[in-house]
Order: C-alpha cells, then structure tokens, then sequence
C-alpha cells in the first residue's frame, strides 16, 4: 500500500511555469512505477506522463511533449512533474499514480493507488 499527495498546484498565467509534486508514502517507493494523469472539466481524466516500472525510460502525451518533465527523486520519496509553456488546455486536475505491476503505462486502469489531485489553471 502506498498514499500519495500531490501539490504545487495553482492559477498561472499562459507561458509561466510550474512543478508538481507527488509524495508517497507506505511501502519501498522505488519499486514503484509513477505517472501523472490529468482531468480538465468536463473531459475524461487522461494520460500526461510516466516512468517504465525500471524508472529507465519517460513516456509523455503527444500534447505535453518537450514542455514537461516527469522526474522522481527516490531518497525523498518524491515524484514531480515540471511544467513549461504552460497554455490554458493544460487546465486540469493533475494526478499523481503509482503501480507496481506490470501494465500498459498510459492506461488508467494500470494504476492501483492516486492522490487527491492537485488543480492547475492557466489563464490566457
């Protein structure tokens, strides 16, 4: 069992940055592999970015590509997301997940444990 709280949320302008980030607690957080998903309103919560479940390789949305980073720093138990040139389609509830199995990186239902969300408005 992991718990997972996110923050670093907030109400950006267009072309600002930020980072999120995603604290775990509970069980060995290395073994975990750790996304973000994110749900604009209205909208079906979708994939923004992952680690394989070795933490070698990243995986990013076509739509969030070269503007956010996923990175994890296993000695604080912490993962983030970086995120530049924000525009007002990254409006969102974000989402921290993990799983420790092996399943499809991109796909919701591969997640076993999330976090509250954490919300992010870009204004234009």
């Amino acid at each position: 069992q992991v718990q997972l709280v996110e923050s670093g949320g907030g109400l950006v302008q267009a072309g600002s940055s930020l980072r999120l980030s995603c604290e775990a607690s509970g069980r060995t957080f290395s073994s975990y592999a750790m996304g973000w998903f994110r749900q604009a309103p209205g909208k079906e919560r979708e994939f923004v970015a992952a680690f394989s479940r070795s933490s070698s390789t990243t995986y990013y949305a076509d739509s969030v590509k070269g503007r956010f980073t996923i990175s994890r720093d296993n000695a604080k138990n912490t993962v983030y997301l970086q995120m530049n040139s924000l525009k007002p389609e990254d409006t969102a509830t974000y989402y921290c997940a993990a799983r420790d199995r092996p399943a499809t990186y991109y796909l919701i239902q591969s997640f076993d444990y999330w976090g509250q969300g954490t919300q992010v408005t870009v204004s234009s």
